[in-house]
């Protein structure tokens, strides 16, 4: 058999892999418990999205396993062994705000089940490609001494820097910069990770991710801001801007362009390697340029206030360089813009809004 093993799976990116990888293999194996919904609430349950995908999908098959923990994974990993060819590690604790309140959690799920995960591909399926699902805040605060220039609406790079015109590359250093905790979490996994390809010769890859979005995103307030910018806007719920004006600037990738990434990977793997993954100059907005999209898309005033103090960490200017990835694979490119996205966005939103009332 071909197996493809997702953490995750009820996420964003997890569900994303599974139904983009359920055509190409006989079985798509699926580790999530719902941590989500402990890190952030009612917003974070992921339930309808786990029953989502395994009605769509016959064959996919669910394990509510806990990451942090080798005695859940390894019966799994002994059970299909050398069947699983791609191993997508999407699971983690993602919001740099709820890591101070439990760093023991947050580095256990992020850095000890990273770690986990490729000890039981090396010793149970070590010819497997495995993808991990890094982050740009592996860079810390460093992003923030760029020269960045106020404009009306966001900050933006100075023109004349080498950064302006396709973003931040591989090279941004991710040393002596303050990161937050999930950040330094998220590091470590993803030195582990490219360690495995390094030293081990596995075929592992390395996406430091901008903000990954898309419709299936459980959106809370502390994770996944475009998804939760628009549920604010559709239910008229308060939404809380922090700092910088509210003129930060973030990269988008939808969910399937990333998924796309990764097929590519692994139909021709080079192991140990690290690619920035976000929307690049194709599909970037600031918070007041998000809202205003929004505003246009549902048709509704957003109810928001400013506050001026910054997330710790948070980035002031942030555009991902692919052109390393797309230089590795040229017949990758997005499929979704920006507006596309929130659309898809609202209307999932929607629809999922509907069938609770």
């Amino acid at each position: 058999m071909n197996i493809a093993l997702v953490t995750g799976s009820a996420g964003l990116i997890g569900s994303e892999s599974v139904a983009f990888l359920a055509d190409k293999f006989d079985l798509v194996i699926g580790v999530d418990n719902n941590l989500r919904e402990y890190f952030f609430g009612a917003d974070g349950n992921t339930e309808w999205n786990r029953n989502r995908i395994q009605d769509q999908f016959n064959n996919y098959k669910h394990y509510a396993a806990d990451i942090r923990e080798v005695s859940q994974l390894e019966p799994i990993f002994k059970e299909y062994g050398n069947d699983i060819k791609l191993i997508i590690h999407a699971a983690a604790q993602p919001s740099h705000d709820w890591a101070a309140k439990e760093p023991f959690t947050d580095f256990g799920v992020n850095a000890v089940g990273t770690l986990n995960m490729l000890e039981m591909t090396r010793l149970h399926t070590p010819e497997a490609v495995f993808i991990f699902t890094s982050t740009n805040k592996v860079y810390g605060d460093n992003p923030n001494y760029l020269p960045l220039i106020e404009l009306e609406t966001r900050w933006e790079i100075d023109q004349n820097h080498p950064y302006f015109e396709n973003g931040i590359d591989e090279q941004h250093s991710i040393d002596h910069t303050k990161h937050s905790v999930f950040g330094a979490s998220k590091v470590a996994a993803d030195i582990m990770v490219q360690e495995y390809g390094r030293y081990f010769g596995m075929k592992t890859a390395v996406f430091r991710g901008g903000c990954l979005t898309g419709p299936n995103h459980s959106g809370a307030q502390l994770h996944g801001f475009l998804a939760y910018l628009m549920k604010c806007a559709i239910t008229g719920n308060h939404y809380t801007i922090f700092g910088y004006k509210g003129k930060q600037v973030r990269d988008n990738i939808h969910s399937h362009d990333l998924v796309n990434m990764f097929w590519h990977f692994y139909q021709n793997p080079r192991p140990g390697e690290v690619y920035n993954a976000g929307g690049g100059r194709f599909a970037n907005c600031s918070m007041l340029e998000a809202i205003a999209l929004c505003e246009q898309i549902t048709g509704n005033k957003l109810s928001y206030s400013y506050s001026d103090t910054n997330r710790i960490g948070d980035h002031i200017w942030y555009v991902s360089d692919l052109s390393k990835f797309k230089s590795h694979y040229p017949g990758w490119n997005w499929e979704y813009g920006l507006t596309e996205t929130l659309t898809q966005i609202h209307d999932g939103i929607s629809s999922r809004l509907a069938k609770t009332v």
